[in-house]
């Protein structure tokens, strides 16, 4: 069993629509459990920033499905929702992304594919991603910092 965060993000045509049509079906493929979205909060673009503003949130679910299998569902929710992959970090319809993966145990799981790279190696400089996942586990803290200190850090600079 795993626990799955997922940032999730939108900023092409009806937005909140394709994120609670991605939550939705989630919520229905087996071996996906206890699928739990945070707020969505509208964000300035990130990287490309010639874009329109995104809706943004995490997804939190339970899952018996491997990170890789995971992320395969994940970009069959984006292909679904129209995704055009043209534009590096460009406007998007839907983006489904792993952030972090726990095993069982609690421990958290290090992905290092070629397809695949967990945790996601830009989610602690994006605060699009960090408050949603602030609100859905306020404790957490990585490589020594809360994320709490860690949003605030990123909104000051």
């Amino acid at each position: 069993m795993y626990t799955y965060y997922i940032s999730v993000g939108s900023n092409l045509g009806k937005r909140e629509g394709y994120i609670q049509t991605a939550l939705d079906t989630l919520q229905t493929v087996d071996g996906v459990m206890s699928v739990i979205s945070s707020t969505l909060l509208e964000t300035e673009p990130w990287g490309n920033t010639d874009q329109g503003v995104f809706l943004n949130g995490v997804f939190r679910c339970e899952s018996t499905i491997e990170p890789i299998d995971m992320l395969h569902l994940l970009q069959g929710l984006e292909q679904a929702a129209n995704r055009d992959r043209k534009v590096h970090w460009g406007p998007r319809t839907l983006d489904l992304d792993i952030i972090l993966v726990f095993d069982e145990s609690g421990a958290l799981l290090q992905v290092n594919t070629p397809e695949l790279i967990v945790p996601h190696p830009y989610f602690w400089e994006r605060n699009f991603v960090l408050e949603p996942l602030a609100e859905l586990w306020p404790e957490f803290s990585y490589q020594g910092q809360s994320i709490r200190q860690r949003a605030q850090e990123l909104q000051e600079a």
